[in-house]
């Protein structure tokens, strides 16, 4: 009896590969690309706690190695500019967080009640662009609309105001990089939410309709909680990142007269440890920061799995 429903069972399993051998291969180049770029170069963070220098071995059994232990993080930690960076990083990231987390959701929602087609695929299309414009164009693109002889200031001028410079002002970098980011990145970012929308089965609609239900009560009571467990995700992969800014972008539009309010973590290491060919320094900088995001991913999961059953494990 066991042994025919082993048999059985992995007649299933066969059957289920074989019908599904489309979906596997269409994974197959990303899982490599993952699993090449990803994974394969994870062995490099050994030179976090070494003396590394470039043409060194990564791993020697000869004694040529200098272990240096955890003496990288510690110069990180107790170094001058630790508190300001972690400030920074967190400070960006929350405010990206806290608007530009629910501006994708609140856009699919209104999206999804468009009934015109043309005008919708049309602000779909507007909404996608500036994700796939290059960052060095974005950021020329800010830099010239807050320059001293910007558009911005030229409405400024001409209200009656003075000229202001935004690109040297700590004070207006936060706020220049929050609605830059949000508005690159909320029209890609609500497509998982469209795509969720689009598997709601319409005779629940139909059923609210008869009910008395308008489009706004519809979308209040079916529409959102359908793709509860999309927001849940993304929400948990959102926290994870809470330690992350987008630190090419910050490259490309800050100065050191701004890094009171625009230096993060990210534009440290690529300062100390490529400009500076600190690597292993700049090794052990990114592994601190990874294992606090996994931190905070992990405290994230678990907390939703317990609030809302939805979890990534």
């Amino acid at each position: 009896m066991n042994v025919k429903l082993i048999t059985d069972t992995n007649a299933l399993k066969q059957n289920h590969m074989y019908k599904n051998i489309q979906l596997y291969l269409i994974m197959l180049p990303v899982l490599i690309h993952i699993f090449i770029f990803c994974y394969i170069p994870m062995y490099g963070v050994v030179i976090a706690f070494q003396d590394y220098y470039p043409g060194s071995n990564f791993i020697a059994f000869d004694g040529s190695i200098q272990w240096v232990g955890f003496e990288h993080f510690i110069n990180f930690v107790t170094g001058p500019y630790f508190s300001r960076l972690v400030k920074n990083t967190f400070t960006l990231s929350f405010y990206f967080f806290i608007f530009g987390f629910w501006i994708p959701i609140m856009f699919a929602l209104l999206l999804n009640e468009l009934k015109n087609k043309y005008l919708k695929k049309f602000v779909q299309t507007a909404s996608y662009l500036p994700y796939f414009i290059s960052t060095v164009v974005v950021a020329g693109m800010v830099l010239s609309f807050i320059g001293t002889d910007g558009i911005f200031n030229i409405l400024i001028r001409s209200l009656g105001g003075t000229t202001i410079s935004f690109i040297t002002e700590p004070k207006y970098f936060t706020v220049i990089y929050t609605i830059t980011s949000i508005w690159v990145s909320f029209g890609w970012n609500s497509i998982l939410y469209l795509s969720s929308m689009s598997s709601i089965d319409p005779s629940l609609y139909e059923a609210a309709k008869i009910d008395g239900a308008n489009r706004f009560k519809q979308m209040l009571h079916i529409t959102l909680p359908s793709i509860q467990s999309t927001i849940f995700i993304l929400l948990i992969f959102a926290i994870g990142n809470l330690l992350s800014a987008n630190s090419e972008f910050i490259l490309l539009i800050y100065n050191p007269a701004t890094y009171e309010t625009a230096d993060v973590i990210g534009t440290y290491v690529y300062r100390e440890g490529l400009m500076g060919g600190n690597f292993s320094s700049g090794t052990a900088i990114g592994l601190f920061t990874s294992v606090i995001n996994f931190t905070l991913l992990f405290i994230a999961n678990s907390i939703s799995r317990k609030v809302s059953d939805y979890a990534l494990w």
